[in-house]
């Protein structure tokens, strides 16, 4: 894949870099973390992935109730926010698809996202399970296991998915390794959602009404349920880090370090007492990240 080289773009590529340099600022201000994961992917394919998450953020705010406070909709009002909020997320929806289609969107986040899916050969394969599941978010507060997996599909396999495209532009896998990478990236997709799940429990439920897991609140979160769930998201990362090694090594050492991250929060869940997760926020220690990024960066930890 190339990237923009030109030191003195104009046109197109000055408004292509302008647009990437957006979806970065956007990381920046959301995410520390998230991104100096970017950091640690090869240039090859780091902008679009800050592409990819940056449409994703803009998304998430629209859904999160964004608009509804900049329109000052209060708790009253609070149907005509979520029909604002929906239309809003149409809106966003169709500039996506048309700017994948053109080239070009006057939304700098949606065009920099189209380069990155018109490079990566992806369209409304996976990005309309996403804005379904984001429209999920306006309108669903609970979950039976079928819509909590195509919610999960859609919020986060389908991004791991993209990633991977990224990822393997311009690279040779045989099939039978681009199914071990996919079923991959989409267990490490759900890995990571079910761990933010519990991290956030208490915030979903006590100041967003929502609840992911079926029959599952912050209320009635207990041992048994805990470790069910744990029991879950280990088997994913499982199955997840048998893909690590088949992956480019630009991008090797920096999908190793979120899998090993998202392995260490989960142990924290484990060792937590429910009452624990249900009521604060699980985290690691900066000392603890940096370890994991010492072993991801050696490849110790794929032995």
């Amino acid at each position: 894949m190339t990237q923009l080289t030109n030191l003195n773009p104009t046109g197109i590529a000055l408004y292509t870099q302008a647009a990437e340099r957006a979806a970065g600022e956007v990381i920046a201000a959301y995410s520390t973390s998230f991104g100096a994961a970017a950091r640690l992917l090869g240039e090859r394919v780091r902008q679009d992935v800050r592409n990819i998450y940056a449409l994703v953020r803009v998304a998430d705010e629209v859904v999160d109730g964004s608009a509804a406070q900049a329109a000052g909709m209060a708790e009253s009002t609070v149907g005509a926010a979520a029909q604002a909020n929906a239309d809003l997320l149409d809106e966003l929806e169709a500039e996506t698809y048309a700017a994948i289609d053109r080239g070009y969107s006057t939304n700098l986040i949606v065009h920099a996202f189209a380069q990155t899916a018109r490079r990566a050969d992806f369209a409304r394969d996976l990005v309309e399970p996403f804005f379904a599941s984001m429209r999920m978010d306006l309108n669903q507060r609970e979950h039976d296991s079928a819509s909590l997996a195509a919610y999960i599909y859609g919020s986060a396999e389908v991004i791991g998915l993209m990633c991977l495209r990224v990822f393997l532009v311009d690279q040779k896998v045989s099939k039978s390794q681009l199914a071990i990478l996919e079923n991959g990236a989409r267990a490490l997709g759900s890995a990571f959602q079910k761990v933010n799940f519990l991290r956030d429990l208490a915030a979903d439920f006590n100041t967003l009404g929502r609840s992911y897991f079926p029959g599952v609140t912050a209320a009635n979160f207990d041992e048994a349920t805990k470790a069910r769930l744990v029991a879950e998201i280990d088997g994913e990362l499982r199955l997840s880090r048998a893909s690590l090694v088949l992956l480019p090594n630009d991008c090797r050492v920096a999908v190793t370090a979120a899998h090993l991250l998202f392995e260490a929060l989960n142990r924290k869940i484990d060792s937590l007492p429910a009452s624990a997760v249900a009521t604060g926020r699980v985290s690691v220690s900066t000392a603890t990240k940096l370890r994991l990024l010492l072993l991801a960066k050696t490849g110790w930890s794929l032995r």
